[in-house]
């Protein structure tokens, strides 16, 4: 299992790299729109099995319409940005109305309330956050729309996912090593303290090593050893957090894995847990506290 989880984890960071730097942005666009999709398909197929009634393809519907009108919106200027979040909103509400109306046809659901927020959570979890990486990547329009993705969007991807994934390799072999006190038994019989501070050490090592092979330069976005270190430490936490709540879904569908695509790791949802609560943490931290050149 760890031979496997080693090689999947080699493959996907090398295709994230290379996505980010070769291919085109619609290319990535449809790419974002996938993954959700199938993170989405996952989400719903977890609480299918806890016996929790959803409308499952109107929900994945609405998360590429979610992605869609960002990508398709944003832009590095004011107008633009407002733009992006007025289409995002615009989405986001009709899919609100649209699964409430499509509650009223079905005569022999005896849930139809669980049915709505079920639906609903599978958007906003999964798509909603997964909607920040299109912010992070695309923001900043550095490039052309049929060019690859802008140098600062490529490094903020790369950054964000080094940081957190660096987290949960120095989490996993600290805790081997090292753990004896469970951070949270209930949820994750297997994470220790000891693991999250040494996912925490790790994430600050990737971290200040950013700052140091980039000159404190994210494309356009320049950030300070002192936001290195505030990341490095604050991306494990919500890092760890997104996990935590994964491991409360997996447990109430009663199931070790959101599914078995990545071999060693699990499904999409196992890989993209940590990335979906860091990711808006990250473009909120950037958008608040970081200058961009």
């Amino acid at each position: 299992m760890l031979k496997q989880r080693i090689i999947s984890g080699v493959l996907l960071a090398g295709m994230c790299v290379a996505v980010a730097n070769y291919l085109p942005s619609p290319a990535c666009w449809l790419l974002l729109v996938g993954i959700t999709a199938l993170a989405q398909y996952e989400f719903y197929s977890m609480l299918d099995k806890a016996g929790l009634p959803v409308f499952r393809i109107l929900g994945i519907l609405s998360g590429a319409a979610v992605i869609s009108a960002t990508f398709w919106t944003i832009g590095p200027d004011a107008i633009q940005l407002a733009a992006g979040y007025r289409w995002e909103n615009l989405v986001i509400l009709a899919t609100v109305m649209i699964v409430f109306v499509r509650q009223f046809p079905q005569k022999h659901n005896d849930r139809p309330i669980v049915t709505i927020a079920v639906t609903l959570l599978g958007v906003w979890y999964v798509a909603f956050l997964m909607n920040y990486l299109t912010r992070l990547a695309f923001g900043w329009r550095d490039a052309g729309m049929m060019h690859s993705v802008g140098p600062t969007g490529r490094m903020m991807i790369i950054y964000l996912v080094a940081v957190v994934k660096m987290s949960d390799v120095g989490a996993f072999f600290t805790g081997r090593s090292l753990g004896r006190h469970k951070l949270f038994p209930r949820l994750s019989p297997k994470k220790t303290i000891e693991g999250l501070a040494g996912g925490i050490v790790s994430s600050i090592v990737v971290s200040l090593l950013f700052f140091w092979l980039t000159d404190g330069a994210l494309g356009k976005v320049h950030f300070g050893i002192h936001d290195a270190i505030i990341l490095g430490i604050l991306l494990p936490v919500v890092g760890v957090l997104g996990d935590l709540f994964e491991s409360l879904l997996k447990r109430t569908a009663g199931i070790k894995d959101s599914g078995t695509l990545i071999p060693g790791m699990g499904g999409v949802l196992d890989v993209l847990d940590s990335l979906l609560f860091g990711a808006p943490v990250l473009y909120a931290y950037v958008s608040l506290f970081l200058s961009a050149g």
